[in-house]
Order: structure tokens, then C-alpha cells, then sequence
């Protein structure tokens, strides 16, 4: 089994038991155990932020670990790929990561499908190359781009040679991306064409302009000397992105392992039973989960969690699985942008709130940019928490926080059991 990027060390340490961890024990996982580890994974150092502004290093060395940053579109609180930094290292420069992303020089990051649209180390890129070509037979791709490209090659070849000639462009650049088409998002046909050059690897991301993509090569964007690294097979691949995932999430299903990267269902079984195979990763059962878990080989159970007090992105890695997220900490989310405002529960985007080793709370917020305020539109507290605990320390991430987004000030809304008493603590 080849390995493609340097493996790392186990969850605490090199396997050894510490003061702060025990050898992983025989027998079942207590739902407390599989939390310390899949906390100490994905979330440290967020309970130990550093005290002055974070660097690129250590920025780059968050994402590392986390192994990509999730994109989305929706702004109505921040690009959601800036908030999980926020949530482990707290107030950095969001210039830092954007230059990490997009500046030609410091770039350490590339754009491309992971879980959904990610940015991911740029050390992953020959991981993708199978996803790749796989694209190009129309596997794992929208069935209408494999479509157009069918029906229109020479359209997609002529905006490649546009691309080639001019350097970076994005849709509005082309010089002629046709009418929107019905059903497709209200794509052009040249942003169909430019997505399924994405897709297959062709070109990508080479910054953003007011978050729409700049294509361009993927030859120009990429560095010659990883662009260049020799082609790793699928199976490696996916091998080693499960893997990867397993580092990650600390410990999770077959399932989970899989939704990391998004993998195919028979490529993260083989994977998964050669990992298993070969004492990479090891099979665990853990209390109430129908399904065996999976850790790192001879990782060891952390004594205690982390300390944490994070507001994470509904697109975190500690919860976008929602189904492990129910299973590891009680805590039901669902996100319900897409749900109609009358049948919202708790509102439109919603952060979930980490308090120690669990869900304390979820505010539905929003930055009010022409009012410099961060709105606190809903605030709802989860059965059993400490109160007065939870709203001093929810006080303190939403002051922080609005800094963070170069708010002047906040205001809480009166929705939600938390509303009044956060109101009191914020004086808002």
C-alpha cells in the first residue's frame, strides 16, 4: 500500500498512553469516549486558541488537519469556509486565508469537489486526479454536463482555447456565454461548459472575484512540482482519503468515512477492509451505535475532552454528518435555509454552540453589514445545560465573533428561551 502524503501521528501522541489519554480499551466505547476522541480530532486546538493573531502557518496547519474547508454560497453571516477557523483558532485575518487560497505566491490551498466544493491542501491534488478523469466518463458528475458536453464539444473546446489565450476569466468574461438555460440554476451554457472543465480537472479556481470563480488552467494554478507528481491509482486514492478521513473525524462509521470525501460505496468498502487489513485503522463498537466505528490504529482514548466553546458553521465538519452528530452528542440539526420561514424551528442559519463536550445552544444569526450589528435572531437553549455557564460563555464567542466579521455591535432578538437572558448578559 503506497503511501501519498505523510502519515500522521496518531490522535494523542505516538500511541503511548499519557496523563491526559489510556490505551484504547477492549470491549465496547462508552458515547463519553467516542466524544473525547472525535473532539481532541476535530476540534484542539480550539480549546486552547492562541493568544495572538494566527498566522498562515498555523492556519495552514488547521486545514491540514481538518483536511478541507467546506465553500458555500450563502453570506448571510460569513462565507462559511472562514468560520471553522474561527471556531478552533478564534480572531485571525481573513486575508491570511484568502491569500492561502488564491495568491499565486503563497498559495497552499486548491479548489475542487471533496465534500461538496472544498478548499483542500494543495498536497491532495493528485487524490482528485482519479475523481478527475472519472468525471470525464461521466461518473460522479451531473448527468446534463456530461450531457452538453456530449452535444457540444466544440462550444467547450473553444472556451478552453479561450481560457488558454486570455488567463483567468469567469463567466461574465466570456465573449459569448449565452442565455440562461431553464433548469440549470439559471446557468449559461458557458458556465455549464466552464463547470464541466471544472469537474474534469481541466481548469479551476484561480481566485474569486465577489465569490464568483475566475477560471483558469489547472496547469497555471497548481504548482509544477505537485501538477507534475505521478498519477496515483484509484485505489491508492481512495485508500488514503478514507484514511484521511479516519484521522479526522477521530472515530466514525463506514458511512462516515465515506461522506467525508464523498466517496463511491464498492471503492470505500475495498478501502476500508484493506486499511482494516493492513492495522491502519481498527474496528471498535461503541454503546448504542448499530454499526461498528473505526479509529486510528493504537490511538489512544483521551482521559478528558477539550474545553470547548465554539460557534460552528452549518457546514462544519464536526456536523455536517447529521446523523453522526445525533449519534455522538443527542443533538438533533437539521439546517432550514431551504425550509419556508413559517415551518422554521429555529431559523434561517443556524450555529450550533459548544460548550465543553456538547450542545448547549443554536442561534439563528446574521450580520447586518449596513448596520455594522450582528443580529441574534433566535437563541434556544438545549434541555439540561447550565445556564448561567452557557450564556456567559455564548457572550463572550458572539463578542468575539463580532469583532471577528468587523461588527460595531449586537442585537439580540426576543425569539427563543436563551433570548431574554442573553439580552441581559450582552446589554443588547
Amino acid at each position: 500500500m503506497r503511501p501519498v502524503v505523510q502519515p500522521p501521528e496518531p490522535i494523542l501522541g505516538k500511541g503511548k498512553s499519557t496523563c491526559n489519554s489510556a490505551p484504547m480499551p477492549s470491549g465496547v466505547l462508552s458515547i463519553a469516549q467516542a466524544r473525547r476522541i472525535a473532539l481532541v480530532a476535530q476540534m484542539a486546538p480550539g480549546a486552547s486558541r492562541p493568544k495572538s493573531l494566527p498566522g498562515p502557518a498555523a492556519i495552514e496547519k488547521l486545514v491540514e488537519k481538518l483536511n478541507l474547508l467546506q465553500i458555500d454560497s450563502v453570506n448571510v453571516l460569513s462565507r462559511s469556509h472562514y468560520l471553522p477557523v474561527f471556531s478552533r483558532l478564534g480572531t485571525y485575518d481573513r486575508a491570511t486565508l484568502d491569500d492561502l487560497t488564491f495568491s499565486p505566491r503563497r498559495r497552499r490551498f486548491f479548489e475542487y469537489w471533496a465534500h461538496e466544493a472544498s478548499f483542500l491542501p494543495l498536497a491532495f491534488f493528485p487524490l482528485f486526479r482519479w475523481r478527475m478523469d472519472a468525471a470525464r466518463q461521466g461518473e460522479g458528475i451531473y448527468k446534463g454536463l456530461i450531457e452538453f458536453a456530449r452535444n457540444e464539444p466544440h462550444y467547450i473546446t473553444a472556451i478552453l482555447n479561450e481560457i488558454r489565450s486570455r488567463g483567468p476569466l469567469t463567466v461574465r468574461d466570456l465573449p459569448d456565454p449565452g442565455k440562461r438555460l431553464p433548469g440549470w440554476w439559471g446557468w449559461s451554457p458557458g458556465k455549464v461548459a466552464l463547470e464541466y472543465l471544472f469537474w474534469t480537472g481541466e481548469v479551476t479556481a484561480a481566485t474569486r472575484r465577489n465569490f464568483e470563480r475566475r477560471y483558469d488552467l489547472t496547469e497555471r494554478v497548481i504548482p509544477p512540482e505537485i501538477f507534475h507528481t505521478p498519477q496515483v491509482t484509484r485505489a491508492d486514492a481512495v485508500r488514503e482519503l478514507m484514511r484521511l478521513s479516519a484521522r479526522a473525524l477521530g472515530i466514525a462509521t463506514a458511512a462516515d468515512l465515506r461522506d467525508y470525501f464523498r466517496l463511491p460505496l464498492a471503492d470505500a468498502r475495498k478501502a476500508l477492509a484493506e486499511l482494516v487489513e493492513a492495522g491502519v485503522l481498527e474496528e471498535v463498537a461503541v454503546e448504542t451505535w448499530r454499526n461498528p466505528a473505526y479509529v486510528v490504529k493504537a490511538a489512544p482514548v483521551p482521559r478528558k475532552s477539550p474545553f470547548c466553546a465554539s460557534l460552528l458553521s452549518p457546514f462544519d465538519p464536526l456536523v455536517w454528518e447529521r446523523s453522526r452528530t445525533e449519534r455522538l452528542f443527542g443533538f438533533s440539526y437539521r439546517i432550514e435555509i431551504y425550509t419556508p420561514a413559517g415551518k422554521r424551528r429555529h431559523g434561517y442559519y443556524v450555529l450550533p454552540f459548544l460548550f465543553g463536550d456538547r450542545f448547549a445552544a443554536r442561534l439563528c444569526l446574521k450580520a447586518d453589514r449596513a448596520a455594522s450589528t450582528l443580529m441574534i435572531n433566535t437563541a434556544h437553549a438545549e434541555p439540561g445545560i447550565d445556564l448561567a455557564a452557557t450564556v456567559e460563555a455564548l457572550a463572550r464567542e458572539l463578542a468575539l465573533l463580532m469583532r471577528f466579521l468587523g461588527l460595531a455591535e449586537m442585537q439580540v432578538k426576543r425569539k427563543g428561551d436563551l433570548a431574554v437572558p442573553l439580552r441581559k448578559a450582552i446589554g443588547a
